[in-house]
C-alpha cells in the first residue's frame, strides 16, 4: 500500500508534467486542482523533491505572484530562471513578467 504523501507527490508530478512549455503554474493552483486547496505547501515539498526527476518540469511552478521561490532547490541559483527564459518566459528580479498571460491554471486547462 502506498503512503498518502507518496501518492500525493505522484499526483502533483502528473499535473506538473502537463504544464506546457512557455507557461507556468503555481503551487496553489495545482493544490486546488487536486482538491486540496490548503496544501500549496505540500505541492512545494513535492517540487523540492522533484529536481532529481528529469521528466518533471519543476521550473514551471512558481508562487502565486510569479516569484521563483523554488530556485534554491535547483543545481544553481540561476538554473530555474535560465530554463524559463529558454522557453520564452521573461524573468526580472526572480519574478515572471507578464504572469497573467503565461499562467496555466490546471482547473481551467484540464476541465
Amino acid at each position: 500500500m502506498k503512503n498518502k504523501t507518496y501518492s500525493f507527490f505522484d499526483d502533483v508530478y502528473e499535473v506538473v508534467k502537463l504544464i506546457p512549455c512557455g507557461r507556468v503554474s503555481s503551487y496553489g493552483a495545482i493544490a486546488r486542482y487536486l482538491g486540496t486547496g490548503l496544501s500549496a505547501r505540500m505541492v512545494g515539498w513535492a517540487m523540492n523533491a522533484a529536481h532529481t526527476h528529469k521528466k518533471i518540469p519543476a521550473h514551471r511552478v512558481v508562487n502565486r505572484n510569479g516569484l521563483l521561490t523554488g530556485k534554491h532547490h535547483f543545481e544553481t541559483p540561476s538554473a530555474m530562471k535560465n530554463r524559463l527564459e529558454k522557453e520564452g518566459i521573461r524573468v526580472k528580479k526572480d519574478q515572471v513578467q507578464d504572469f497573467k498571460n503565461v499562467f496555466w491554471d490546471p482547473a481551467l486547462e484540464l476541465s
